[in-house]
């Protein structure tokens, strides 16, 4: 159906997550969602260090069009952020998956099987379709 990754898992705000196999995750927005943002002129990062829940709001992804929150797909620690973005935020419309990540953060994983396959989260869109 799509070109997404499947080795990333994804959420219903339409975050993605990549496993490093580290302990650590890298986090992101998935192609849709900067579709729908259209062209990205400012992204907020977490500060590194912060300790996050699950399900808050960590981030912030501005667009010409509107601002969007980016929640935490997984409770951690940020380890990183992508200093990149301030000066290329639209490297997120270029490459969502890779130059356009967000933030890593160290986590125990324990919250990876609650997320969305890549299955699920094409169901999800063929919903909003």
């Amino acid at each position: 159906m799509s070109d997404l990754p499947t080795e990333l898992r994804y959420t219903q705000s339409h975050e993605w997550v990549r496993n490093n196999e580290d302990g650590t995750f890298t986090v992101g927005i998935t192609d849709h969602a900067q579709e729908l943002l259209g062209d990205i002129v400012f992204v907020e990062t977490p500060e590194e260090d912060a300790e996050i829940e699950a399900g808050d709001g960590c981030a912030v992804v501005e667009s010409v069009k509107a601002a969007s929150d980016i929640y935490m797909p997984i409770s951690g620690i940020v380890a990183s952020a992508n200093g990149e973005l301030a000066d290329t935020p639209e490297a997120i419309n270029d490459d969502a998956y890779q130059a356009g990540w967000i933030f890593t953060i160290k986590s125990d994983g324990v919250e990876w099987d609650n997320l969305l396959t890549v299955e699920q989260y094409e169901g999800l869109l063929a919903e909003d379709e």
